[in-house]
């Protein structure tokens, strides 16, 4: 998410608007299904129920933070402002992307994003701790937590600090993380003493190993968003979450003989591999220029990949080195996330700086081994989401084990944490009842980073505003379809 996300809303219906989607790469599912229908939240904000599928209404929070479906639980890992590092400080604020990795002896390892800009003014940056910064005067980065069997907190450590705007990223086949630094800035600007707009690499265990950050300038300088590894081709999807004009799809290509592994990209030349953008095609051969232009679920496009002229884009940002006939553009292309053999890409929203139909999110896959792009779920334009009941704006994404996906609402008004699967169905599977605002005037937060533990028991998720991850423990179980 940028750091300036709220309030892009000037919304308008759209008839006929609802959500579809569809599972692995085959179309199981028509379109035209309404995301209201599917909610079931139990009439708390007026939205109808359907507890046949999904886990049921969900049940406002005593405490007014987490609205969960009965049966569930949850319980805070850590608190911006409440909870420590090991280090003395307090939990960084503005939590975002995250991954779970295996801790060894049980329980979870995460890297925690905290998008967070200067330094000066942030009440609770990431800690400029002693080797492990980039650049002082910023104050994003990453923390690592580390968490028992039953989700507790058992250690809160810095993993990277000094970096800017620290958005999503993407979980490496070696079990690393590599976080996305979600600017242009450079030495100079904002008070920056380097420049950024990079990707960073993070070893969830050997602390070590993230001493003396160095970015990975091989993958480009621009606002990046979040990243998929293709664990075969060694390739890395990199999406851009950018204005003026919208941002691209890039796809890195590794160099001859490169095998990935623990600390290998920072050992790259900056210009090692090849980085491409996305230039995609109808089904008719006829070039697309933006991705609004779908509608349709299952909507494929031939892809083709452009190469970048200059990755480190220190004179021209990368998506203005191209016109708009030469790539295919999107509006705050936003989540990525590796799974069933290809990369799902998110497309949080289009209004008017987009060429095609106004919507409220797409969810894409891209098939490596047929270069094609498809459509898998679509959210029409929420036309009031203040009001329980509809989904918009998805922004983090990850696969869930217990099939379908797992989407971050990042939106205005009320808050979910969503799941899609085949079988033309979407449900919630939590609500932000932490009030940011005013009762006369009220404000959620946006959820981040969700992920799966790796034995499937807890789902961690983040409110970004003030900070906060929950372990969400629950009846899950696999959604087929109805």
């Amino acid at each position: 998410m940028s750091l300036s996300r709220r309030g892009f809303l000037g919304r308008s219906a759209v008839a006929g608007a609802g959500i579809a989607f569809v599972g692995s790469t085959e179309m199981l599912l028509a379109p035209g299904a309404s995301a209201a229908s599917a909610n079931g939240d139990g009439g708390r904000h007026g939205g109808p129920q359907r507890p046949e599928f999904g886990y049921g209404p969900l049940v406002a929070d005593p405490a007014g933070k987490l609205a969960l479906p009965a049966g569930f639980s949850y319980q805070i890992v850590t608190h911006a402002g409440v909870t420590k590092l090991e280090s003395g400080q307090y939990t960084p604020s503005n939590h975002d992307g995250t991954a779970a990795y295996h801790r060894h002896g049980g329980g979870t390892v995460l890297v925690v994003n905290h998008e967070l800009g200067a330094m000066a003014g942030t009440e609770l940056p990431v800690p400029a701790l002693p080797r492990y910064t980039y650049d002082p005067a910023l104050a994003g980065g990453c923390t690592v937590v580390e968490t028992d069997r039953n989700g507790r907190r058992t250690r809160e450590y810095v993993g990277v600090a000094g970096t800017a705007v620290n958005c999503a990223g993407g979980k490496t086949p070696w079990d690393t993380w590599l976080t996305c630094e979600e600017t242009e800035l450079l030495a100079g600007q904002g008070g920056a003493t380097k420049d950024h707009g990079y990707v960073f690499e993070v070893d969830p265990y050997d602390s070590r190993a993230n001493r003396d950050p160095k970015p990975i300038k091989a993958l480009g300088r621009f606002a990046h968003e979040a990243a998929a590894v293709d664990p075969w081709r060694g390739h890395i999807y990199l999406t851009e979450d950018a204005s003026g004009p919208n941002g691209l799809l890039y796809r890195w290509e590794p160099p001859k003989y490169y095998r990935g592994g623990r600390g290998h990209l920072k050992g790259l030349s900056d210009t090692a591999g090849t980085l491409a953008a996305m230039k995609a095609f109808d089904a008719s051969g006829r070039f697309v220029d933006d991705l609004s232009r779908a509608v349709e679920i299952g909507t494929t496009y031939e892809v083709k990949w452009i190469t970048v002229p200059d990755r480190d884009a220190r004179t021209t940002p990368i998506r203005k080195q191209f016109t708009n006939s030469d790539v295919t553009r999107g509006r705050k292309i936003e989540g990525a996330w590796w799974g069933d053999g290809g990369a799902y890409i998110v497309t949080s929203f289009a209004r008017n700086e987009s060429p095609g139909v106004a919507h409220d999110g797409q969810v894409w896959f891209y098939d490596p081994s047929r270069r094609r792009l498809i459509l898998k779920l679509r959210f029409g334009v929420n036309a009031n989401p203040s009001v329980d009941g509809a989904f918009d704006g998805p922004d983090n994404i990850s696969v869930s084990p217990y099939g379908g996906v797992i989407l971050a609402e990042d939106g205005n008004g009320v808050q979910h944490l969503i799941g899609a699967t085949s079988g033309n169905r979407s449900y919630p599977i939590a609500r932000n009842d932490l009030n940011n605002g005013s009762p006369e005037a009220p404000e959620f937060s946006e959820f981040t980073g969700p992920t799966f533990s790796l034995d499937g028991r807890i789902l961690f998720a983040n409110v970004q505003t003030p900070g906060i991850m929950y372990a969400i423990k629950g009846p899950w179980r696999y959604h087929r379809d109805i």
